[in-house]
């Protein structure tokens, strides 16, 4: 076993932790060992043993970070009573003086490579898409990354994602002080966004919300596999966009998820919008490296519904 480094050891949130997984299981759990886990940009990520090798998986932050675990347990619980995905089963959630900790199971995964694992996680996406409620949005507020996501219950898509989505993401840009010109898109935007939705009725499905590949995986058994969501009741087509925008899922999972359930014609001019309001929030977190992306995105839309309008 590695040598763990002081920082992971030393938490000082580790033995609530410890307390917690041991109140919650019943068993004699002791950490012996805390290992960084890597591909988490927000918060700090530990896989925790015990003498045995029995495994934990913990996220720690500070104490203000507890209304986004809550909104992930929440979430976690949401897709994993569809029937579609495995989740990771949640052990506890908690704080620890300064400190906010999320403690859920350690699963072995692996990524979607080949054309069988796409097909798996189609038909799970489907299975969790076919999961309807009445009115677009959540019975609660969360988070997209570490940006508060609201979440309004509505019953116009159009609106709610004008309301709920763009107008928060395009306000906190400007209040960092980014593109002025991004700012001027956006306002032309808002008005026009109804327009994609003419021929158009998305149902409130269950949504993850924050589908990217690094939030995407497989058992060794090759059950398909989510976490870190973003829940919400929304368009289908959001889910799908997300997935595309970074890459990293195979061609047979797009293949077979139109086979199960065709998208609408207008796909892929929404796409444009969805991918806008995740590349908004990345550039609010992450700074100027995804502005020109975001402007392109803006500008792109307002110019095709313009054409729409002539």
């Amino acid at each position: 076993m590695s040598a763990t480094p002081p920082s992971a050891a030393n938490h000082p949130a580790l033995p609530a932790v410890e307390q917690a997984i041991r109140t919650r299981t019943g068993n004699a759990f002791r950490i012996a060992a805390a290992h960084p886990v890597g591909g988490g940009s927000i918060h700090t990520a530990l896989r925790v043993e015990d003498r045995s090798g029995a495994a934990c998986f913990v996220k720690l932050a500070d104490a203000g970070s507890a209304a986004m675990f809550a909104a992930e347990v929440d979430g976690l619980a949401a897709i994993a009573a569809s029937g579609s995905f495995r989740t990771p089963a949640v052990i506890a959630c908690g704080t620890a003086g300064a400190h906010a900790f999320l403690v859920l199971e350690h699963l072995e995964l692996r990524p979607l490579q080949s054309a069988a694992d796409g097909v798996r996680f189609a038909d799970a996406l489907v299975r969790l898409h076919r999961d309807r409620g009445e009115r677009f949005g959540w019975h609660r507020d969360n988070f997209i990354g570490r940006t508060p996501q609201p979440n309004t219950p509505h019953a116009n898509w159009a609106h709610f994602f004008v309301e709920h989505r763009l107008r928060p993401q395009f306000a906190l840009a400007r209040a960092q002080g980014f593109d002025a010109e991004l700012h001027r898109q956006g306002e032309r935007l808002f008005d026009r966004v109804p327009a994609l939705f003419l021929d158009y009725r998305p149902q409130e499905s269950l949504l993850h919300g924050d589908l990217w590949h690094g939030n995407a995986a497989l058992l060794a058994d090759g059950t398909p596999v989510v976490f870190d969501p973003a829940v919400h009741r929304g368009d289908r087509e959001s889910d799908l966009a997300m997935s595309e925008l970074f890459g990293g899922f195979p061609s047979s999972f797009y293949a077979e998820y139109r086979l199960s359930w065709p998208l609408h014609e207008d796909y892929e001019q929404r796409k444009l919008l969805y991918s806008l309001y995740h590349m908004l929030n990345h550039l609010n977190l992450f700074g100027r490296a995804y502005q020109r992306e975001a402007l392109r995105l803006a500008t792109r839309l307002n110019q095709e519904l313009a054409q729409r309008r002539d």
